[in-house]
């Protein structure tokens, strides 16, 4: 029998959407004047890292990503399974092996990093093993949007994805995504749950100053003392609104 795979709902982006997503081009070239301020973003503990790419990327799309966090001392680590084609039984499989493989290792609870699609897997793994997970960072993810199964709108499935995970989770998130609809990015507002809104693009979310900047903060909380982000002071003019 034919595997059954959910598909994501995301509706018809304008042209116009999509065109800002050439704006990629001018975050990347932020990168290197960026570096000196990045270098200064909050340091925390070292612990593990998992970063999950998002649909059609691999672990190329996040190589600047995983470097600038390496660089300020996390262990970070790739998924290691190739293209993300999406939610197949062999990718679900095999994203379990590697958390189950890193957790092992290091003995104490891992950070998880997912871009898009990725976010939706880290969001997963965290519900499965709450325990051994310390937080979930998503960048771009439509964990909000519907979900159909075999071209039928899966409710259920919706709801389940929808509801986070009990352990402290961010959504960071742009209004400009010319990808995925920016409003089924939001997590529901809680004690746990945090959006951080930034000015980028959805392909570039990897490579853009303020999301990594943000993702250095969040990795910084102190475990068991989490707290939500801080927009107070000259972080106010690139962070904007509140909480949701």
């Amino acid at each position: 029998m034919a595997e059954t795979r959910p598909t994501l709902d995301t509706g018809e982006r304008s042209i116009f959407s999509r065109m800002g997503e050439l704006r990629v081009f001018l975050e990347m070239g932020s990168m290197v004047p960026a570096l000196p301020a990045l270098m200064q973003a909050p340091r925390g503990d070292g612990h593990a890292v998992l970063v999950l790419p998002g649909m059609l990327a691999g672990d190329g799309s996040t190589l600047v990503l995983r470097r600038y966090l390496s660089a300020l001392g996390y262990q970070v680590h790739p998924w290691k399974l190739g293209r993300n084609w999406g939610p197949s039984r062999e990718i679900r499989q095999g994203i379990r092996d590697r958390f189950k493989e890193l957790s092992n290792r290091y003995q104490r609870r891992m950070s998880l990093v997912g871009w898009s699609l990725g976010g939706i897997y880290a969001r997963e793994i965290a519900r499965e093993n709450p325990a051994l997970v310390r937080q979930v960072i998503t960048l771009g993810s439509p964990f909000g949007a519907g979900y159909r199964v075999d071209g039928e709108v899966d409710a259920a499935l919706g709801e389940r994805l929808r509801k986070a995970p009990p352990v402290p989770c961010t959504s960071i998130y742009t209004k400009t995504d010319g990808v995925v609809p920016w409003e089924a990015c939001l997590e529901e507002e809680g004690p746990q749950t945090d959006n951080i809104e930034v000015q980028a693009t959805h392909i570039g979310m990897g490579v853009n100053p303020l999301v990594l900047w943000a993702i250095a903060d969040r990795l910084a909380q102190p475990e068991g003392a989490w707290r939500h982000f801080d927009r107070s002071g000259v972080k106010s003019l690139f962070f904007p609104g509140d909480r949701t």
